[in-house]
């Protein structure tokens, strides 16, 4: 689990595959809540939920696990809507290492 950068991502839907693909992992961040889009172990991707933690400390899954990128953007997770659904109302934020970053993140 990466903490969300300061400076938000200039990335289109249709960038986001590519992104992920490369870095694993991107927060999103709509009016209502903020997600951690991520894969795991480069095999699933899965959404999970910033503002809940599991007993281990880590975020919380809002939706299954499923095998492809493409799978993932379309899955819905948030209120019946998917990634694609909501990408136009979102702000996509890298997901740093922790290095050189603000505490409070």
């Amino acid at each position: 689990m990466g903490k969300k950068d300061v400076e938000a991502l200039e990335i289109t839907i249709d960038e986001l595959p590519t992104y992920l693909h490369t870095n694993h992992s991107a927060y999103m961040e709509v009016a209502d809540g903020l997600y951690y889009l991520t894969d795991v172990d480069d095999q699933y991707w899965r959404a999970q939920d910033t503002n809940q933690f599991n007993e281990k400390g880590h975020y919380v899954d809002c939706s299954p696990l499923v095998p492809t990128i493409a799978e993932f953007l379309d899955l819905p997770f948030h209120e019946g809507k998917s990634i694609r659904d909501l990408a136009a109302e979102a702000t996509f934020y890298a997901s740093g290492d922790g290095k050189d970053m603000p505490e409070d993140f």
